[in-house]
């Protein structure tokens, strides 16, 4: 057999992984092969819609399941030994390995990015390779870990089993909060593109810290009523009994397997607070306000949370000011995590000046790139009085019978001082017809409207130019705002792409962030 004939996969088998395992990699728990961990960048030309290759690396080593420490790059033998480490460096910086190996089934050569090694490239034999324990080594040193730490950092990622894995991006972005909170960093700041999953990110977080025993008591604030009951049903669903709503309102929720759950409830009917429970979750809205009989958190303990969760920081906890930075400035002893799409950083409120520098970043860009993420295309259409504004005719009347104040009007009156008709009818036309021409009607759509007033006049423009499929059912447009029972209900089926219906919806401002389809 003449090695030079053999394929780079042949060389992966005969050569790479037996020196792999020579040096005491478990095959079945530490290794992975050809390790696929992008989806492939979704390319949009006119009607067509398709997919770039998918980046892979031919092996990843894990000291732990999702702790991975070394990558190795394999070439058949008529390359030579180093010739797939630039290929290997790009995959190890997107994955965040520190040691990188390249070989043609000769040897290896090895690259340590901690730059801590007296050679930062050295030739190593094929019984050469080093051992987990003696990566694992050099990567604690590398990071500064302690015993103490090195226990935070080792404890296991939550695994129901199905096989359900997080992504590469959302492995770096725990780790980097793990590593951190086990550094002695008691604020961390993670910013990721929205869509990207911040919330099951912050789960693995929690879980990590709540089972190392490390964090008791846990508190995720959010500020929509609908991300607590998703995160509750879903992401947050395996803290089962541990995990309650600061909420004196009992809500049934259905999931996204169709089976419906009772919202365990941390307050009774007179506010009193359940301090039974280990995992809460809540709206700052509803334990804080402008009057001391509001601030329902005063009732727990300053130290009471070890760990406090904010979703979409931006908002609130970036304001020195804010509600959210009340809240946790009582609870400042606790290690408090920052989650946003958009740090806000102004002349008056800074992210960053309270939970300092992200310790992960994963952009819009990123996400469009690795095909995580659907790229948009802007479908500009201009409409007469959009652009050229509105002047109501000298003594016209609205339809109440009043006359319209005798001035020009722009899109910043639009459905806030005046409602133009035609101009919702013609908007409901317009986005009819886009979805006629692109050949499928069930693609489902959000129409952000000024108020829930305006969402239920573009709802029912939206009704009469597709009368036909809403003949066939009635949620095939739907209004879903804050106090519109019956289409929150229809939430969680908007949001799976299993469900069929509701596929037009018109909303205010309860899907304008956050919300996981």
């Amino acid at each position: 057999m003449d090695k030079r004939d053999l394929t780079e996969r042949d060389i992966c088998t005969k050569f790479i992984l037996p020196a792999v395992m020579r040096a005491g990699w478990d095959p079945m728990l530490q290794v992975r092969e050809e390790v696929y961990f992008t989806k492939g960048r979704i390319i949009v030309r006119g009607k067509l819609v398709t997919r770039g290759k998918a980046k892979k690396a031919d092996l990843v080593l894990y000291y732990k399941p999702n702790i991975p420490l070394a990558l190795i790059e394999a070439k058949d033998n008529r390359h030579s030994v180093g010739d797939g480490l630039q290929q290997a460096l790009g995959y190890a910086a997107t994955l965040d390995v520190p040691f990188v190996f390249s070989s043609n089934g000769d040897g290896f050569v090895f690259h340590d990015r901690t730059g801590r090694s007296a050679a930062i490239e050295t030739n190593l034999g094929l019984d050469a390779f080093p051992s987990p324990d003696e990566l694992w080594a050099r990567y604690r040193a590398w990071k500064g870990l302690g015993d103490e730490a090195e226990k935070i950092v080792l404890q296991d990622y939550y695994d129901d089993g199905s096989g359900k894995a997080p992504r590469y991006y959302q492995v770096n972005a725990v780790n980097a909060a793990i590593e951190a909170i086990a550094r002695g960093r008691d604020r961390v700041l993670l910013v990721m593109a929205t869509g990207t999953g911040k919330t099951y990110t912050a789960f693995q977080i929690i879980w990590r810290l709540w089972k190392g025993g490390r964090k008791k008591r846990i508190l995720f604030l959010a500020d929509r009523n609908v991300l607590i009951d998703q995160t509750m049903v879903n992401d947050f669903r395996p803290f089962g009994a541990a995990m309650a709503k600061l909420s004196t309102n009992a809500k049934t929720i259905e999931r996204q397997d169709g089976t419906t759950i009772d919202l365990a409830l941390a307050l009774d009917r007179k506010r009193r607070i359940d301090t039974a429970f280990e995992i809460y979750l809540g709206l700052y809205q509803a334990i804080t306000g402008p009057e001391e009989r509001q601030k329902l958190y005063r009732e727990f303990s300053p130290g009471f949370f070890d760990l406090i969760v904010i979703d979409e920081c931006h908002r609130g906890s970036a304001a020195e000011d804010g509600a959210w930075r009340e809240i946790l400035t009582y609870f400042s002893s606790a290690t408090q995590i920052g989650l946003t799409a958009t740090p806000k950083e102004t002349e008056y409120v800074s992210n960053t000046d309270y939970f300092g520098d992200p310790v992960f970043t994963y952009s819009l860009k990123q996400g469009i790139s690795d095909g995580f993420l659907a790229p948009y295309k802007v479908v500009k259409v201009h409409i007469d009085v959009d652009v050229q504004g509105y002047r109501p005719e000298i003594g016209q009347l609205d339809r109440l019978g009043n006359e319209i104040e005798d001035r020009l009007y722009n899109t910043k009156d639009f459905d806030r001082t005046i409602v133009l008709d035609d101009r919702t009818k013609l908007t409901a036309r317009k986005i009819t017809e886009f979805l006629k021409e692109s050949g499928d009607r069930f693609q489902k759509t959000i129409v952000f409207c000024v108020d829930e007033e305006h969402a239920a006049r573009m709802r029912q423009a939206l009704v009469n130019e597709n009368a036909d499929l809403v003949a066939q059912n009635q949620r095939y447009v739907m209004r879903i705002t804050g106090s519109d029972k019956e289409g929150q209900d229809q939430l969680p089926n908007f949001l799976d792409p299993e469900q069929r219906y509701p596929v037009l919806v018109t909303t205010s401002r309860l899907l304008s962030t956050g919300v996981d389809a």
